[in-house]
């Protein structure tokens, strides 16, 4: 298998963003955007520039490697830094093996080096110094900006967006040539970092489900891509291409993985839906319950599968048939709901614009003040505009149960999947449609809910 790589070369004069205020003034600027989906198509945009978002999906996405090569190491600054890291150890619970891993990849040998416990800056900085990498495995629980950058992120993949930050000494390696089971898009914040990339070795290493063990170098062949990234590059790799990184010995390295498309495929669809089809097919279908053949075990099974019977191709024939048949009972859009809400689980928390704030349930004005409470009691009426905050939810069951992220953790899967039930004669997909409500009392009720909720905001503050 032969795949190219490409890759584009940005001279500084020609980049946008690049004066160090970028990510800043972006997400300010992200934050009067009242649609959540064109928000995340124009910071993904910004991630990728100058690649137009639809030829890289069309091109790029799940195929090849790409670079991008700015000369502008200020274009993502502000997104992370070792500062930050210094201070995400001092002050928050850093737990090795839960946040942090200490890793080393010397003499072709990888080992990680977690001792049990919080992560504090006396030991974790010794290991440092002393040649180990140093990788932060959900800094979005620790950076607001990281938290806010993959919370827009995510509505442009349709899937979770995580994130892992990698701080490498000079002259040393922190992990072995592997492939991974994720989207990548490595994003070089400080230093520098050599990168060797390497095609997939079979067809059935191509998107894989997995992430492989550790490979020696001999088992991956010659690089298709070798390059140094440096401060404001970007590269991309889909998943099952093996990489490995090195630190040049004149510099340290501190970069940072955006993931997505985890567990996203047509296969994983397929898992939810299939069984779902049998089930239906098996209460509706007859044909589906008649019984095996009397001796079907006397000519299949692997112990049967060298003999020439005729019984064994009328088996096959009917096994034909019911999974064509199948496809008749599959209920697809129920299936698809069950990824979506198994997505919605994934996924993090809204972080909200200053404009959200002031109109939603987190920012309204009640509060104690001079021994008294002030401002309680605000109404939604017939008149109140209102607006869903992200444009993701997804319902399933004829009870009609709503399922949202505003509630999720920082924290991947730390809280259980958030919903409610609601009326079935109730049209809570006008919310979704960001239109006005109705004036009945049950819709009156349900916009009151979904605003207690956090799930929509109002035109103007409550």
């Amino acid at each position: 298998m032969v795949l190219r790589f490409f890759m584009l070369l940005l001279q500084e004069e020609e980049c946008v963003n690049g004066d160090g205020e970028a990510l800043d003034a972006l997400l300010a600027d992200l934050g009067k955007v009242n649609n959540s989906r064109e928000r995340a198509s124009k910071l993904f945009q910004w991630l990728i520039n100058p690649i137009p978002a639809k030829s890289f999906f069309r091109e790029t996405w799940e195929k090849k490697p790409i670079l991008v090569q700015r000369k502008t190491p200020d274009y993502y600054k502000g997104m992370f830094s070792t500062a930050e890291f210094d201070r995400i150890l001092r002050q928050e619970d850093v737990q090795y093996g839960v946040n942090l891993d200490v890793t080393s990849y010397t003499n072709g040998k990888r080992e990680t080096h977690n001792p049990p416990g919080r992560a504090l800056p006396f030991t974790v900085w010794d290991f440092y110094e002393s040649g180990c990498s140093l990788r932060m495995l959900n800094p979005q629980a620790f950076s607001s900006t990281v938290w806010n950058v993959l919370s827009i992120l995510q509505e442009q993949f349709g899937s979770m967006a995580g994130a892992n930050v990698y701080l490498t000494p000079p002259g040393t390696q922190g992990f072995a040539p592997h492939y991974d089971d994720i989207e990548a898009f490595v994003v070089q914040l400080e230093g520098k970092k050599h990168w060797r990339v390497y095609n997939p070795r079979t067809e059935d290493e191509v998107l894989p489900v997995l992430s492989s063990a550790n490979f020696d170098q001999a088992d991956i062949g010659k690089p298709i891509l070798e390059v140094v990234l440096e401060a404001g590059d970007l590269l991309y790799f889909p998943r099952g291409f093996i990489h490995q990184g090195d630190c040049l010995p004149d510099a340290h390295s501190l970069h940072i993985t955006i993931s997505s498309h985890q567990k996203n495929s047509w296969g994983d669809l397929l898992q939810k839906l299939v069984p779902a089809a049998l089930e239906i097919a098996m209460e509706e279908d007859v044909e589906f319950r008649q019984g095996l053949p009397l001796d079907y075990l006397t000519y299949m099974g692997v112990q049967n599968s060298d003999k020439d019977d005729p019984r064994r191709t009328k088996f096959f024939s009917q096994i034909e048939s019911l999974m064509k048949k199948l496809i008749t009972y599959a209920p697809i859009d129920a299936a698809v709901d069950q990824k979506a809400r198994d997505f919605l689980h994934d996924c993090l928390p809204p972080m909200l614009t200053t404009e959200e704030l002031a109109s939603s349930v987190q920012g309204a004005s009640t509060r104690w003040e001079r021994g008294q409470v002030l401002d309680v009691g605000a109404q939604i009426t017939p008149q109140t505009r209102v607006r869903i905050l992200r444009a993701g939810c997804a319902s399933d069951g004829e009870a009609v149960h709503l399922y949202y992220t505003t509630d999720n953790s920082r924290v991947y899967h730390k809280e259980e999947p958030k919903s409610f039930e609601i009326k079935a004669e109730v049209d809570w997909k006008i919310y979704v449609n960001c239109s006005s409500h109705g004036s009945s009392p049950l819709q009156i009720a349900l916009a009151e809910l979904l605003f207690e909720r956090g799930i929509i905001h109002t035109a103007e503050p409550l």
